[in-house]
């Protein structure tokens, strides 16, 4: 896409001077994320399937009475591989291959957790409002096709996967929900974690296709970590991002599907004020590419009908506790982002910070409390 930049780093590289840009770098993204040599295996498979990799790795300080809990993350962004047009099953096949090609990559690059984005299996045909095909897409969470081929992936590669998909779940009467299905390295699946924030903005008006999740803010227990996935809209919620920390995440992945002309300028600050607010590490991915559908739709922001949402502009990255985050991946390109991360990090910067000791936490739960009672009113104070 000529009209789109490729992303914020290449411009600041193309313009700023040499001797200024460390510092700019630094004001924007905090402690420099090092370089992580990968081995040459993984930039073939990249070379020859046509995606980009960046690999960074952020530390932490070294301990006496604890060794580094070192843990690699990988995140992949694509773009839809057949136009909307072709049939569904096709469609589904095309991003399994694709995505099979990427995480080979990452096995090779010694990824422990890898992270796909929302609903990968599909265009995000949730706001053409149209049921068929895009529904057919939707499958169980614990044996439908897509999670039999992330357990074979997971065993085979020895990672836990989370695979964010459209899902049917039959025990509760066919119901649609946007799930993420935890598989554990050793194949299992661990669990599911459902979108907890349905948008109504825009051209994005999901709830045509499912309701909020129930499964609150839960957090799986994995060998590399506990884990936790806020799912898309629910970034704009601080309060979502707080109650996975709550439940003692410590990496929370938000994978979205989002568009420029909606929520650029929001995307660089949410995933890393969550980090810095929950002192946690947080992985936000995003996908890239503009979907074209046969039909027109239109939306509630006034615009004339139209056949795609925009531009999904990717930059994907990840956030440390310490405020500072990775250079995110491309705004164009399918991608997949490496990043070794030493989770000691963590208690490190809240024995510094002390967020969680000053925290008033009975305060805020009383007072959400009052607010969410039938008569409240605002503390407010006025001059007589």
């Amino acid at each position: 896409m000529a009209q789109e930049i490729a992303s914020l780093e290449s411009v600041l590289e193309e313009h700023i001077p040499n001797d200024k840009l460390k510092e700019v770098k630094r004001i924007l993204f905090g402690t420099r994320a090092k370089d992580l040599e990968l081995p040459s295996e993984v930039t073939d498979i990249a070379s020859k399937h046509d995606f980009e990799v960046k690999a960074f790795q952020m530390d932490a300080g070294g301990e006496q009475l604890r060794p580094p809990r070192t843990v690699r993350i990988g995140l992949i962004q694509n773009k839809i591989v057949l136009p909307t047009s072709a049939p569904v099953q096709e469609q589904r096949d095309a991003l399994h291959q694709r995505i099979g090609q990427i995480a080979e990559a990452a096995y090779h690059a010694k990824v422990n957790i890898l992270c796909f984005q929302e609903t990968w299996t599909i265009p995000f045909a949730f706001c053409t409002r149209e049921k068929l095909p895009w529904v057919e897409l939707a499958e169980s969470a614990e044996d439908g096709p897509t999670t039999v081929l992330c357990q074979e992936w997971a065993k085979k590669y020895n990672m836990v996967i989370i695979s964010p998909i459209l899902e049917r779940d039959s025990s509760r009467g066919d119901i649609l929900q946007n799930t993420a299905v935890v598989i554990s390295n050793t194949g299992q699946v661990l669990g599911k974690s459902s979108k907890n924030h349905i948008p109504r903005v825009g051209d994005f008006n999901e709830s045509t296709y499912y309701f909020e999740g129930s499964t609150g803010h839960r957090v799986f227990e994995t060998q590399f970590g506990r884990i936790a996935i806020n799912i898309c809209y629910g970034r704009h919620h601080p309060l979502n991002w707080h109650m996975y920390g709550m439940n003692g995440a410590e990496i929370v992945f938000n994978p979205s599907a989002t568009v420029g002309g909606l929520s650029e300028p929001m995307w660089s600050i949410e995933a890393r004020n969550a980090a810095i607010a929950n002192t946690y590490f947080s992985a936000a991915i995003n996908r890239v590419g503009t979907e074209v559908f046969e039909n027109e739709f239109t939306s509630g922001d006034g615009k004339p009908a139209h056949k795609d949402f925009g531009h999904f502009y990717g930059s994907s990255y990840v956030a440390a506790p310490d405020g500072s985050r990775t250079p995110g991946l491309s705004r164009t390109r399918d991608g997949l982002l490496v990043t070794e991360v030493n989770l000691n990090l963590i208690r490190q910067i809240k024995d510094k910070w002390c967020f969680q000791m000053t925290g008033r936490y009975d305060m805020y739960a009383r007072e959400l409390t009052e607010a969410t009672t039938p008569g409240f009113q605002p503390n407010i104070i006025k001059e007589n």
